[in-house]
């Protein structure tokens, strides 16, 4: 008889991020942990975060790219949340010896100009409540070994969310072509990847509008001024000490993110 619950679960998950450990797929242990259960799960993982201090500040979309519903091995995106703990800012190194086994995947980046609310959200709906568009980094850590899990794991796990950097000059969306926008991943000075936003479910505004209908679902919107990061562009690299990342982009710029064994203050 399994001894697993939403509240043991969620509580398992955020040791495990805190202690720096990974484990096998909750699923092995919880075969009756499905979908809808594995989101209660991920709500009470945020109320643990914010009884320990954490602000919600926005919403992050996983899997939206062929690419990493390949990579993964599952067959459909998913949402979760960010807080402010998970900011880091241009420039700023990633601390390594606060993580599992990071990696790091470009993703465009919405800033809210208007609160989102589904159901009945449509790309055209959700790109008009946008304020800008940002050029983005996403450091995801998943706490399962190896990154194996099914679908209700990684929702469970908060699509294995970790730390994000989004580029601080931002652009009205009516000034990019964000189907067309193009990313190059490069790693030290070597492109080992390039993708357009029409990898982000044939258009980044269509993952924002499934965000919004997804928390319409249950009660839920995206508020003004949240951040929401629509996806990753492509597949995950491996992020290492003091190797050099650099994701550029079209029209939104270019980041560079190192990562650093050295403890950044504040570091979870």
């Amino acid at each position: 008889m399994s001894t697993w619950n939403i509240d043991t679960a969620a509580r398992e998950l955020l040791a495990a991020e805190t202690e720096r450990r990974d484990r096998g797929r909750l699923t092995d242990e919880w075969p009756e942990l499905d979908l809808d259960t594995a989101y209660a799960v991920q709500s009470r993982l945020i109320e643990l975060r914010a009884e320990r201090g954490e602000t919600v500040i926005g919403v992050k979309l996983g899997l939206t790219s062929e690419a990493k519903q390949r990579r993964m091995g599952v067959d459909a995106p998913l949402i979760a949340v960010l807080t402010d703990a998970m900011v880091l800012e241009p420039g700023a190194t990633v601390p390594l010896d606060s993580l599992i086994h990071p990696r790091i995947e470009p993703e465009i980046a919405f800033v809210m100009r208007e609160e989102l609310a589904g159901p009945g959200v449509t790309a055209e709906s959700a790109l008009s409540a946008v304020a800008t568009v940002h050029s983005a980094f996403e450091v995801i850590d998943s706490r399962f070994r190896d990154f194996s899990f099914a679908l209700p794991d990684v929702v469970a796990d908060n699509a294995s969310a970790s730390w994000f950097i989004i580029g601080s000059e931002g652009i009205a969306p009516d000034r990019i072509d964000l189907v067309g926008e193009t990313v190059e991943l490069s790693v030290r000075d070597d492109i080992v990847d390039t993708a357009t936003g029409a990898a982000i479910q044939g258009h980044p505004a269509e993952a924002l509008a499934l965000a919004a209908n997804e928390l319409g679902r249950r009660g839920e919107r995206i508020p003004a001024g949240a951040i929401v990061l629509a996806g990753a562009m492509t597949d995950a690299v491996p992020l290492e000490p003091d190797v050099p990342v650099t994701a550029a982009y079209s029209t939104l710029g270019s980041l560079t993110v190192v990562g650093t064994s050295e403890s950044a203050e504040g570091a979870r």
